[in-house]
């Protein structure tokens, strides 16, 4: 019987079958043992076979190969990855300029992700009725950024609804993971959404203007509009993995541009003589944001460094 993964409780899975019914169900153990290298190796979106037992009990038996997914690095400090969801027609960052900052450092991170993945990635700027006259224009100044790379950008308030409608546009017939720090709004924009689901929605701490976690896992839920979207618990901090270092600057689209004119082919991009890229950079062709962004992937890929300063 085939279905589709809707829902990760960690030991369990919920799959949707294709004459509609919601099936609690376990991974056969044999999964574990073909060097999977992820904490889960049945993740939200995936398609399965499932099959049910005489005592009424369902298995996956088999999982079919994925079009996409996204990952990040698994929380228990070992180099496994997290495959937060799969099959996906886009993703959509939700990013706050303020209460709390989302940091460029994050946000490329995320983006390098996606691409190194092939998942299309929309920004989703939230709680746009809070900004200073200040926040409006580091907005501005993002939008412009990650617009001219190819990334579209999206103002909304879940408070207000200010651009609601425009999101509910972008999100119809397809499926989409939503992401983004702790405290974004996340919840909020998704209750907005899809009236009566009523997630949880957790209160930024004054103290470390940081999120507290209110989603523990992933889930898939079906729109009005047709579609579904993808729920996953507040990320912290977006561990890169399962990257080889020569191929990072072919994830940062204005990078890759620029690669061939490098005068050596296994150019890092740091320090040596000829590199276009850092000729790019130093002509304001690549944002150095971004270039910085690119070098604490190389250089760091430790999860503490994550929040620092746009």
């Amino acid at each position: 019987m085939k279905g589709l993964v809707i829902r990760n409780t960690g030991s369990w899975y919920i799959v949707r079958t294709e004459d509609g019914r919601d099936i609690e169900s376990k991974l056969k153990g044999n999964f574990r043992l073909k060097n999977i290298r992820s904490t889960n190796p049945v993740s939200v979106g995936d398609r399965v076979d499932i099959d049910i037992n005489n005592e009424g009990m369902a298995f996956i038996t088999k999982i079919y190969e994925r079009i996409n997914y996204i990952v990040r690095r698994a929380s228990n400090l070992s180099k496994q990855s997290h495959i937060i969801a799969s099959n996906l027609d886009q993703a959509m960052l939700i990013v706050t300029v303020n209460y709390p900052v989302t940091t460029t450092v994050f946000i490329d991170r995320f983006l390098a992700t996606a691409e190194a993945y092939r998942v299309p990635v929309k920004l989703v700027f939230n709680k746009i009725d809070c900004y200073t006259p200040e926040d409006m224009q580091v907005l501005e100044e993002l939008t412009q950024l990650y617009t001219s790379i190819g990334y579209p950008c999206l103002n909304v308030s879940a408070r207000t609804d200010e651009g609601l409608e425009i999101v509910r546009a972008e999100l119809k017939d397809k499926i989409t993971l939503l992401s983004g720090h702790s405290g974004v709004g996340k919840s909020t924009l998704i209750n907005k959404l899809l009236p009566g689901v009523n997630l949880r929605t957790g209160d930024i701490s004054a103290y470390h203007n940081k999120g507290m976690h209110t989603t523990t896992f992933s889930e898939m839920v079906p729109l009005p509009q047709g579609g579904y979207i993808i729920d996953t618990p507040g990320v912290k901090g977006f561990g890169t993995i399962e990257m080889e270092q020569a191929e990072i600057a072919h994830y940062f689209p204005e990078m890759f541009r620029h690669i061939s004119g490098c005068k050596f082919n296994n150019c890092s991009h740091r320090h040596e003589p000829g590199c276009a890229v850092i000729e790019a950079v130093t002509a304001g062709l690549i944002v150095e944001s971004r270039y910085r962004s690119y070098l604490s992937i190389i250089d760091d890929k430790e999860e503490n460094k994550y929040r620092e300063g746009h």
